[in-house]
């Protein structure tokens, strides 16, 4: 090699000192490897070889049931650390034994075959506690190099008290094993039970530091993939984690100690010069475990009161914010403590298992975040892909329904519902957008994402009333923790995502009365009405404010259409006019919740014509409300006016003429005033309005009254909106005419043609049509402007437009369906709403839409005449 300048020898320097470094790291790599295999070569040689004692190796067997044995056997390799009510640790019999009433000689007999079993289980331990100390010494090895796998602090903690347990230990099976081979009925071994009991002390410095071992082996193995490769490395008996069941064998050798000298004091004759030895023995060990159980006692007294078990008082499927990411969690609420759980997949038809991903004491609990607390970003999923889930579930549905009624099998139906499973996994965690924050005292802070401001308040108010009454809770230990986790597939209440029913296609009418009941002060009131679709919770309607009242009378009526709604709430709030009220946890102005309820929407019990009364409690205020259902055909029926005059039910182009206008007088002056006052309203179009204020816009338009500019200032912005939308959905013909309608809706398909087809088409419509159109349109995009206030995207109002501005008056549907696909009722009514939606959107997402210049200077000069 020559090198002839520096630049070449300094090159070359550093390709030396890259390959030392990669050869270090192979090094490494081989000597974990050899960790593994002789961890793997530890765990071959747990085989007791019983004749080394000097015994045959059947006596145990002889005269007892083998299954009993068998039984036995098994029994005491699990764990056997179970708590009582009262919180001593309950002792589960090792071994099984043969005790007749027998003469002294047989005995002994009995007291050598305990002391066998002893020194099987001990040559057990022994091989448990090697293999978790073999990474100990090449673990501190590395630890003193350039690449450590874990430092020396950590070895220390994970290994604290092991070596000495294993001392111990050996120094105790070593003593026993030839006094055992040499058998005989005066052989003494109580001096060796003696001085194992006089070394518990040692178990109890491990145990003070076994959560922090458990801790820190935890978190190594998720930071170090070497680390975690050997703890890979487990007895074939244990089903938890590797070092938790490596970590957990001293735990449990400390608890059985007691029994297993019980057992050998038992079968010890009080002449034996044994039997003092072993009662000072056991003595010792009892004190010990006894003060071990009243730690374990005072732990969890002040966990819950006195007297009390730690209760589940709610759970529900909710989404985390993490990182960024929606995450789908299960969240318990116990009565000292909020535990969030993740449900992990199922394995090999293993069974369903949760991972607790973290917990808060409810003493550690508060909404209110420091105030230097970030505000949240919540990431948004487009609502066209909201509503493409949407129409995958409801077609899964339907194939659902056609495989039982077929009856093809279950296995069908079973691969159908595990798609529709994941559909509404997948809805409910993109979906949801309203914040509820959780903070720890110590700043750590928590989001989850809510659908409903109803079910936000109501686990506020629940771990508000719960905080009142519990104490402070200590940490829990890892295994209890794990304990706890493990219980709550038994506990949870909410088994499924929450599923929506079929009976889409039906609209509500409710008449909102007054309250039974007076609030304790003069409020300005008004109430908002949420329904379910899919499973999840979102406002339809919101009444006028009642102000400075007790005792308020809305009398209001409105119309809510049903996506599958199982469930009708509603919240009173108090109004705020202070814009500068913010709440911290979610960063949005709000208004305070007087109170809410709830009632089923019993499809079945309220279809009809005549009204049904009932009545919603809610935080000791009843509100009357009069409900009744109606089919959306008939709702959203086109039919022409019976009257000469008016508006409403009129053709547009004879309203037009007759104003002598491009635009129809009632559009411009609902849109004048919407963007006037109504550009930030939260929901604007998809809120619906009172009933009764839009009736009486109509009656006004119809007759032509000259006080309807100053009606539309007094009214709420909601009915000025629901009016609007009225009068587009009683058009006799839609404004996108019925000649015109299957062409729009066909043009969709060819991605090539779309773009001249759809506008060609746009522009074939009559002069009134396209002028009011094209008016509405440019509104609508201002609305959409302010998206980031009034929640409004450009699908959105496609989906509330979409088939008021499309739909046409024939009852049958234009949408072409495939023949070898049978579609239903309500896959052919999505199919056909899902068009019209795509239409409208389709010219709200383009920037400029080409127009003759006749038709656009129409549009300029409409609001002039």
């Amino acid at each position: 090699m020559e090198l002839r300048s520096v630049v070449g020898i300094e090159q070359e320097l550093e390709k030396c000192k890259a390959s030392i470094r990669r050869l270090e790291q192979e090094v490494n790599k081989e000597r974990f490897r050899m960790i593994y295999l002789q961890t793997l070569l530890a765990k071959e040689r747990k085989s007791y070889d019983k004749q080394r004692w000097g015994f045959r190796k059947t006596p145990l067997n002889e005269g007892v049931d083998p299954a009993a044995v068998q039984g036995a056997e098994s029994q005491s390799q699990q764990p056997h650390m179970q708590e009582t009510g009262g919180g001593h640790i309950v002792e589960t019999l090792l071994y099984v034994f043969l005790q007749t009433e027998c003469d002294l000689e047989k005995g002994l007999e009995t007291r050598k075959w305990v002391l066998s079993g002893i020194l099987s289980t001990e040559e057990s331990y022994l091989s448990h506690l090697e293999a978790l100390l073999l990474p100990m010494k090449p673990l501190k090895a590395a630890a003193t190099t350039s690449q450590p796998v874990l430092t020396v602090a950590q070895i220390e903690t994970i290994f604290f008290k092991v070596p000495e347990l294993y001392e111990i230990h050996k120094e105790f099976y070593d003593g026993l094993l030839p006094r055992v081979q040499q058998w005989s009925h005066h052989q003494r071994v109580g001096d060796l039970f003696q001085k194992l009991a006089s070394q518990l002390g040692v178990y109890r410095a491990f145990l003070d530091n076994y959560e922090l071992a458990v801790e820190t082996a935890e978190k190594c193995c998720q930071a170090n993939t070497q680390f975690a490769e050997i703890s890979e490395v487990k007895p074939e008996e244990e089903s938890c984690n590797p070092w938790l069941a490596l970590l957990y064998k001293p735990v449990d050798r400390v608890t059985r100690s007691t029994l297993v000298l019980h057992d050998l004091l038992k079968h010890t004759p009080t002449s034996h010069p044994d039997h003092p030895l072993l009662q000072d023995a056991l003595r010792i060990s009892q004190n010990f475990l006894s003060s071990i159980n009243e730690e374990t006692s005072r732990r969890q007294s002040t966990t819950v009161k006195k007297g009390e078990n730690r209760q589940l008082l709610k759970d529900s499927f909710m989404v985390e914010l993490v990182e960024g990411a929606r995450k789908l969690r299960h969240v318990f609420l116990f009565t000292d403590l909020l535990l969030c759980a993740k449900l992990k997949k199922q394995i090999g038809g293993k069974n369903q298992q949760y991972d607790c991903k973290w917990y808060i004491p409810l003493t550690e609990l508060t909404f209110q975040g420091p105030e230097e607390t970030e505000p949240l970003t919540i990431p948004q999923v487009p609502d066209e892909e909201l509503d493409a889930i949407k129409v995958k579930i409801s077609h899964l549905r339907s194939e659902i329904q056609r495989e039982k009624k077929a009856n093809k099998g279950s296995k069908a139906i079973d691969r159908l519902r595990k798609k529709l499973y994941e559909q509404e996994s997948l809805l409910l965690l993109t979906c949801p957008s309203m914040p509820l924050r959780l903070f720890n005292r110590n700043s750590k802070s928590y989001s989850f994402l809510i659908s409903s401001d109803y079910e936000r308040s109501d686990w506020r108010e629940i771990i508000k009333e719960q905080q009142k009454k519990c104490v402070k809770t200590p940490s829990l230990t890892s295994m209890e923790l794990q304990m706890l986790t493990s219980s709550c597939l038994k506990l949870q209440t909410v088994h499924h995502i929450p599923l929506s029913f079929n009976n889409e296609g039906w609209l509500l009418f409710f008449y909102l009365k007054k309250s039974n009941s007076f609030f304790f002060s003069l409020s300005d009131l008004y109430c908002t009405l949420e329904v379910d679709s899919f499973g999840l919770f979102s406002n339809k309607a919101k009444t006028r404010v009642y102000r400075y009242t007790t005792e308020p009378k809305w009398n209001e009526e409105f119309e809510i259409e049903l996506e599958g709604s199982q469930t009708l709430r509603l919240l009173c709030y108090e109004k705020s006019y202070n814009r500068t009220k913010q709440n911290k946890d979610d960063g949005e102005n709000t208004d305070r919740i007087m109170g809410k309820g709830q009632i089923p929407l019993d499809l079945q019990a309220l279809q009809g014509k005549d009204w049904q009364r009932t009545v919603i409690p809610m935080n000791g205020i009843e509100v009357k409300l009069s409900i009744k259902f109606t089919t959306r055909e008939f709702s959203l029926k086109r039919m022409p006016s019976e009257k000469p005059l008016g508006v409403f039910g009129i053709k547009i182009s004879t309203v037009t003429k007759r104003e002598r206008s491009k635009v129809p007088y009632i559009v411009r002056q609902c849109l004048e005033e919407i963007e006037r006052r109504g550009m930030e309203e939260v929901g604007i179009y998809r809120v619906s309005g009172v009933a009764t204020d839009i009736q009486a816009l109509k009656t006004a338009f119809d007759t032509n009254n000259k006080d309807v500019s100053v009606m539309m200032s007094e009214m709420d912005v909601n009915a000025i909106a629901g009016t609007l939308k009225l009068y587009f959905r009683e058009l006799p013909e839609p404004l996108f005419t019925d000649e015109l309608y299957p062409n729009f809706a066909g043009a969709l398909t060819d991605s090539v043609a779309k773009e001249s087809c759809m506008l060609n088409l746009l522009l074939s419509l009559p002069e009134p049509n396209l002028v009011t159109f094209l008016f509405l349109l440019d509104h609508l995009k201002r609305v959409a402007e302010k998206e980031s206030v009034n929640k409004m995207s450009l699908h959105n109002l496609a989906t509330v437009f979409g088939p008021t501005l499309l739909r046409p008056a024939e009852k049958d549907s234009k949408i072409p369906s495939n023949p070898t696909q049978p579609i239903s009722m309500g896959d052919s009514w999505s199919l056909e709403v899902m068009a019209q939606v795509q239409v409208l959107l389709y010219f709200l997402q383009l920037e400029t839409i080409p127009t003759p210049d006749s038709k656009r200077q129409s549009i300029l000069f409409s609001t002039e005449v």
